[in-house]
């Protein structure tokens, strides 16, 4: 059921737990508007990929609700509203050739094959991976299995994307060009990464995940920037924000 008027992504009082052990996140509440660009950080272990994996309907919750575009999420369920970047490329190109996963995801959608190679080499071309077409994913680098996931995903036309860890591989060049690629981007973004200065530049907002909740929520230089949060949590505060003047790396817990 659509619910009119709703946020992109809603998560009400989420509680999730792997067999055997305690929950792992605990009531846990989120809403994302759309065209919203968010940052996911928190410590290894802190569920953020879990949360994702909920979102997209692969982990079913114990307790609460998730919807995507006013939708119920439905586990198990393909919904074409939302795209996932998995933090294994690997666990996402299946396909002979780079080719063939971009075409994959259009065709299932129902688009013809002619428009389908169409939009998939236009989009080969747009991400400069033009040469790869015909290589089979096993034999890539880990950067451009990187960069094909997300293209394979991106050229399907999701609003909602989730990606996880999304900068992990690529070169100072092709983080660029993705930083680049999903500040300009429409889309609503929910991007889970350590890398602190890749989300300050793409997400303009930041949620903090820790101890089952989201324990921070707001600005992504207001949260990055403030010393005693991030320590707290086990990050320091990203060097584009540390004045010249400013010690950086003392008092980090351990």
């Amino acid at each position: 059921m659509r619910t009119r008027g709703s946020s992109a992504v809603g998560v009400r009082e989420i509680i999730f737990s792997y067999p055997g052990r305690e929950p792992l996140l605990r009531g846990l509440d989120l809403e994302i508007a759309r065209g919203e660009k968010v940052g996911l950080i928190g410590p290894n272990g802190s569920g953020k990929t879990t949360l994702m994996l909920l979102i997209a309907g692969v982990l079913e919750p114990g307790s609460g609700t998730v919807q995507v575009e006013g939708r119920s999420v439905v586990p198990g369920r393909f919904n074409p509203d939302l795209g996932f970047v998995f933090q294994n490329p690997d666990d996402q190109l299946f396909c002979p050739t780079v080719l063939d996963d971009l075409l994959f995801g259009l065709l299932n959608k129902g688009i013809s094959p002619s428009r389908s190679r169409a939009m998939a080499m236009e989009y080969l071309e747009k991400t400069g991976m033009l040469h790869l077409e015909g290589i089979p994913p096993h034999h890539l680098s880990g950067g451009e299995k990187r960069m094909v996931s997300i293209a394979g995903i991106m050229i399907t036309d999701p609003s909602v994307v989730l990606m996880d860890e999304p900068e992990s591989s690529l070169d100072c060049r092709w983080k660029r060009k993705l930083m680049g690629f999903l500040s300009e981007t429409d889309k609503t973004l929910l991007v889970a990464s350590h890398d602190l200065e890749f989300l300050l530049e793409t997400c303009g907002r930041t949620v903090m995940l820790d101890g089952g909740k989201i324990c921070a929520d707001g600005p992504s230089a207001e949260i990055m920037g403030d010393v005693e949060l991030m320590r707290a949590h086990g990050f320091e505060k990203p060097y584009s924000l540390v004045s010249r003047t400013e010690p950086h790396g003392k008092g980090f817990p351990v």
